[in-house]
């Protein structure tokens, strides 16, 4: 699925798996056709469940001082890991293994259970979801969080950035749309997901 957050916020486009789907097929598309960071949000209650940090909160040097975001109050960028199954843990199998048990995390978090899975630092970054969701905040981290639980599918899901090889900018929502239709993916603006889920 494809999902526009909005042109007056991020104005970005972002691939969005639930976290459980995740093949390296997938993680090869939004590597090769979406090009941005790939991402897996988790709800808040996963988080903290997890005890994950916000990142910025955790940094003891000049870089973590407060900053100015142009689209939003806060980053949701928390930890970075790995499954200790992988290897590396860049490659397109790696990064699929770790997105694909963070949902069976995200099922059933236990904190324990996750040190004992994962490692940090690692490749796959983990962003924690506004309390109230939507209510609170509308980034394609809570956008996805929100229809994952509306499909009642475990609170884990993973967003890429979709960028344009041309002007290495955004991809503009016609492009992002024209994309969605070529490879038989769905595309939704965030305005629809939050007038039904918010």
């Amino acid at each position: 699925m494809l999902i526009h957050d909005a042109a007056d916020r991020e104005g970005e486009t972002d691939l969005v798996y639930p976290a459980g789907a995740v093949t390296p097929a997938a993680v090869a598309r939004m590597r090769n056709d979406a090009g941005g960071l790939v991402c897996v949000a988790l709800s808040h209650d996963v988080a903290d469940a997890l005890e994950l940090p916000f990142v910025q909160e955790t940094l003891d040097h000049p870089l973590g001082a407060d900053h100015e975001l142009g689209y939003d109050e806060r980053s949701s960028f928390s930890l970075t890991v790995n499954h200790r199954d992988t290897y590396t843990g860049i490659t397109d199998e790696d990064r699929a293994l770790t997105i694909s048990e963070l949902a069976g995390v995200a099922a059933d978090p236990d904190v324990e259970a996750f040190a004992e899975q994962f490692r940090a630092p690692g490749h796959v970054h983990l962003l924690r979801a506004a309390p109230n969701l939507l209510a609170d905040r509308e980034g394609h981290t809570e956008l996805g969080i929100a229809l994952a639980h509306a499909a009642d599918l475990p609170p884990a899901v993973v967003v890429c950035e979709m960028l344009d090889d041309e002007t290495g900018r955004e991809r503009t929502p016609a492009a992002a749309r024209a994309y969605a239709e070529e490879h038989g993916l769905v595309y939704v603006e965030g305005s629809e997901i939050v007038e039904q889920l918010g």
